[in-house]
């Protein structure tokens, strides 16, 4: 009798040992997946504020995309995406120094955000600081599997415009050019620098291919076309052109430079 009360209670033993294991493993599964759920939470949690402030920056809505901004800071204050539109919001405010802070301390977070970098070299090319957003844009254009290369690209010429490096701003326009073709402003783009490098022809040919692309030349181009039709001699297209720039934009600095270098009483 004894052996079997002592028998039953080996078994209650054992099934409580067994249960009380069971019991642990569950409670630490449960545990491991609540840790990764919260970290899924926190992720989930912090694109959603990134994704609602930037929404609120595309209407403008500066100070609703800072709240959502602030929360996406609580949640994490060390994501390159929340310093970087901060910089936005701060650079379209006005706020350049608080722009560029949040533009370097997201780049130091993660460099090799090319998105971040080129709009930090826009912000630059913004602020006159052309050599600084070449050395970004350069830097943006090595990355080869970069969605924006075209683009930045095109950023990069313009800046080299800027500084009158006109063969380097040529190859970066054509580098565009190339993986782009149907990007018109290119064309015209083109055409200009190539009108700076003193090579009329290339230019030439550039600008009759923009002109086909377009419904309406605005300023600048019209003035592109009054300047190359006086180095080949066209009187008729200097004449049309500058008519069509007078009735257009009557107010650009395109019709001052053209009353300037060839009097307001010219037609």
């Amino acid at each position: 009798m004894t052996l079997i009360i002592m028998n039953r209670l080996t078994r209650c033993l054992l099934l409580a040992g067994v249960l009380l294991s069971l019991t642990l493993v569950s409670a630490c599964v449960t545990t491991e997946t609540g840790g990764f759920s919260t970290k899924q939470d926190k992720k989930k949690s912090l694109d959603y504020s990134v994704q609602l402030a930037m929404t609120y920056i595309r209407n403008g809505n500066w100070e609703a995309a800072k709240r959502h901004l602030k929360t996406a800071l609580e949640i994490d204050n060390s994501s390159a995406d929340v310093y970087e539109a901060l910089a936005i919001v701060f650079q379209q405010t006005g706020e350049n120094e608080l722009a560029e802070t949040n533009f370097k301390k997201s780049i130091s977070l993660d460099g090799s955000l090319s998105r971040v970098r080129n709009n930090y070299a826009a912000f630059l090319y913004q602020q006159s600081r052309y050599e600084e957003a070449v050395k970004q844009l350069e830097l943006v254009v090595e990355d080869t599997l970069y969605e924006k290369r075209p683009g930045a690209y095109e950023n990069l010429g313009l800046a080299y415009v800027q500084l009158k490096k006109y063969d380097k701003a040529e190859a970066a326009f054509r580098r565009a050019y190339l993986m782009n073709k149907r990007n018109v402003g290119l064309v015209y783009q083109l055409a200009d620098v190539y009108f700076l490098m003193g090579e009329y022809p290339k230019s030439q040919q550039f600008y009759d291919a923009y002109r086909k692309q377009v419904t309406q030349q605005p300023a600048q181009a019209l003035w592109l076309g009054i300047r190359l039709a006086e180095k080949f001699d066209n009187q008729d297209a200097i004449a049309s052109f500058a008519l069509a720039l007078k009735n257009l934009y009557p107010m650009s600095k395109e019709l001052l430079e053209y009353n300037k270098t060839y009097g307001s009483g010219n037609e």
